[in-house]
């Protein structure tokens, strides 16, 4: 993180400068000033652009993600068409599984499945520790590729121990994930057996990357809103707390995402992360006001992209504008960028949030 704040001299705090565009968002996710408001957008490496549906119509997800030099230009390919202030490295939350000793498949429409889901104390026994460079080095070659390309910073990113365990135990994808919360409760040694693991794994997974060359983190809970705060502190907070202990002294700002967390904010912002992200779900001022002394990101609602111009322009004015211009607000969806948005909308919205000027603010 050193490097990013600009402080002149005789002052005791940061003061707002011309950023250029590589800083905007590592000031940001610190809670710096910055010159605009900077955007990215979760999935915008994806389905909704035509050149990254040209290739894959020559190879699979899982393919990219072992070639160093089309992973590289998957990540790249929204920075090029978008303007965004930051580019995600184009993987899956559960690509890491396969240094466990995990098979799986993507299967179009559906998601990852699962070959043989964790039913027992023993399955979880004969998971392998995680070698990020023999279990994922193709994907660390192509951070580097990144790097050494990207006018913007690079994020890294991982999921998180109770996500991946819903796939791990459930199988695959699924609306509730009741095996995985029924085996939370009925086998607390094996579940904290299984979380142990996979915080260790994804900490290696995260370091790797930021050694790689990743400028930031973000780890994705993308199912722990389904839980009560009961059982979110009782099996979850104790392991994501630890994960945190681990990232943070990698130097470089992490951000805490979940879907349909409005409430477990508190508990999210408690656990750890720089950023704590928000969904649509919840306006951001109400939002930010549960996790003070944090940045945010968020949190338009995605589907609006697949409206009139003029709603989403509303919306995301809205949002601007209860973030007040304050540092700390990286604008983003409050999910991923749906496969039928138009990129043009997408490009229009980057726009919009960097000229946009709060009510009340004068530049």
């Amino acid at each position: 993180m050193t490097g990013v704040a600009v402080i002149e001299a005789g002052t005791e705090a940061p003061v707002a400068v011309a950023e250029p565009r590589t800083d905007r968002y590592l000031r940001a996710a610190l809670r710096l000033p910055v010159d605009v408001t900077p955007v990215w957008f979760m999935r915008q490496a994806g389905r909704s652009l035509p050149e990254f549906r040209a290739i894959r119509e020559r190879a699979s997800l899982v393919e990219i993600t072992r070639d160093a030099a089309l992973c590289a230009e998957v990540t790249l390919q929204p920075v090029r068409r978008l303007g965004v202030d930051a580019a995600i490295l184009f993987a899956d939350i559960t690509t890491p599984l396969t240094g466990l000793g995990v098979a799986f498949e993507i299967t179009p429409g559906v998601g990852p499945v699962i070959e043989r889901p964790i039913a027992s104390a023993d399955d979880i026994e004969r998971l392998r520790p995680f070698v990020p460079e023999e279990a994922v080095g193709p994907l660390l070659d192509a951070i580097r590729l990144v790097r050494a390309e990207s006018p913007v910073p690079l994020i890294g990113f991982a999921g998180a121990p109770f996500t991946l365990a819903c796939y791990l135990i459930d199988g695959g994808p699924s609306r509730d994930f009741p095996k995985t919360r029924r085996f939370m409760h009925a086998e607390p040694a094996a579940w904290d057996a299984l979380m142990a693991h996979l915080v260790d794994a994804t900490v290696a997974y995260l370091a790797a990357q930021v050694a790689a060359g990743a400028q930031a983190v973000q780890v994705f809970d993308s199912w722990v809103g389904g839980l009560s705060p009961f059982d979110y502190c009782r099996s979850v907070l104790p392991w994501m707390r630890r994960l945190w202990s681990g990232i943070g002294d990698m130097g470089v700002p992490s951000t805490h995402f979940g879907i349909d967390t409005a409430g477990l904010l508190r508990l999210q912002a408690e656990a750890g992360g720089d950023v704590i992200g928000l969904d649509w779900r919840i306006a951001l001022d109400e939002g930010w006001s549960l996790v003070p002394n944090r940045a945010v990101q968020g949190n338009l609602d995605p589907a609006l992209l697949l409206g009139p111009w003029p709603d989403v322009e509303a919306a995301a004015r809205w949002i601007l504008d209860l973030a007040g211009g304050r540092p700390g607000h990286v604008f983003n969806l409050g999910h991923g960028v749906l496969p039928e948005t138009d990129p043009d909308a997408l490009r229009r919205l980057v726009d919009l949030v960097h000229d946009h000027q709060p009510r009340g603010a004068s530049r």
